[in-house]
């Protein structure tokens, strides 16, 4: 992923050296979505908020690092677990993970005109966790760790490496985007046990992400 971080940083370089700069801050809504690799253990989306600040170098081609902060997560739902011939409530799991986001995005302006332009991009961004948050719970508490072993902090990676691409438009001093961003690995590996049975689960994320960004200069 370096590699392609690399490579992206010099196919904009000699557009970026004489071109326009802007620099800003941006705002904007994220709807995450982090699934494991089963089909017993259902997700619900996530949405969320997001803040950070963008650079963006170059006319025509142009290259916009950014620096997001976000909270991503899931709410995962397991199977009901079998004791005695009785189906337990099943157990469900809140994900929050508060992260920095840092993309690294080549774009190209499409439609150029004086007070709007039209763009599409895409790029790699590393997703960095600072804080990981997981509230188990099970509607009549009857379910214990014998039972059922779910996700625990230690399964969830403490950086991953994402694609993303969208489109945007500009009018005046104001920037929309529009991003999907997926995941090049997993972001949960986990073994988990219920009903007797364990088993180890990965797991894949996806987000679509729209901001709206002010180039102050």
């Amino acid at each position: 992923m370096k590699r392609i971080a690399v490579l992206l940083f010099a196919l904009a370089l000699s557009t970026t050296m004489f071109g326009q700069f802007h620099f800003g801050p941006q705002i904007g809504y994220t709807a995450s979505n982090i699934s494991m690799n089963t089909d017993d253990i259902k997700n619900n989306l996530k949405s969320s908020f997001t803040f950070g600040v963008f650079v963006r170098m170059g006319n025509k081609i142009y290259l916009q690092p950014e620096v997001n902060w976000m909270t991503q997560g899931s709410v995962f739902k397991y199977p009901s677990i079998s004791l005695d011939g009785v189906n337990l409530s099943p157990v469900e799991q809140e994900i929050n993970l508060r992260t920095i986001n840092v993309p690294l995005t080549l774009g190209w302006r499409i439609i150029d005109l004086k007070l709007v332009n039209i763009r599409i991009f895409g790029g790699v961004n590393t997703n960095i966790v600072v804080n990981k948050e997981i509230n188990t719970t099970d509607e009549d508490n009857s379910i214990g760790q014998d039972l059922i072993t779910p996700i625990q902090d230690s399964d969830i990676k403490d950086m991953v490496w994402n694609y993303h691409v969208g489109a945007g438009v500009d009018v005046l001093m104001f920037a929309l985007d529009v991003k999907y961003v997926g995941a090049f690995g997993e972001p949960i590996v986990s073994d988990i046990s219920y009903n007797n049975e364990t088993r180890t689960v990965g797991s894949k994320s996806s987000m679509f992400l729209v901001t709206l960004g002010w180039k102050i200069f």
